[in-house]
């Protein structure tokens, strides 16, 4: 975690960690993905510079999984939290600058995560979430 005012990748594994059954981690890389019942729930944004080019990795930024109804709220409410790119315009994913993020509002996001891609199994398992 960052100090007052944001997060970084750090403090984002750590979040989404401590959720049940989530595995998943940051790479030497700088690279990170977590799931849950072998989904994805969030992981590093790969930008493309340019349509030709190859993604590169954007350090600071996570995709997060969300409904289409909430992403198009967080877009509106908070641009300088969250955004899109073309790639994601219509996956149902929001990006989400670290740095402009509370823990808190990010451990809500990755706990919506959670519940939209966990299996009925692994639900079932963890109610109180």
């Amino acid at each position: 975690m960052r100090g007052a005012g944001g997060m970084d990748m750090e403090g984002a594994a750590k979040l989404a960690l401590a959720l049940p059954e989530v595995l998943g981690g940051v790479g030497e890389t700088g690279y990170a993905n977590f799931d849950v019942g072998g989904k994805a729930m969030a992981w590093s944004y790969l930008a493309r510079p340019d349509p030709k080019a190859a993604r590169v990795l954007v350090p600071g930024v996570l995709a997060v999984r969300c409904a289409k109804e909430t992403k198009a709220m967080l877009l509106e409410a908070a641009p300088e939290r969250f955004f899109t790119d073309d790639h994601y315009r219509t996956y149902p994913a929001v990006l989400v600058r670290l740095e402009a993020i509370e823990a808190e509002e990010l451990d809500g996001l990755l706990r919506g995560a959670w519940k939209t891609v966990a299996p009925t199994a692994v639900k079932k398992r963890h109610p109180h979430l």
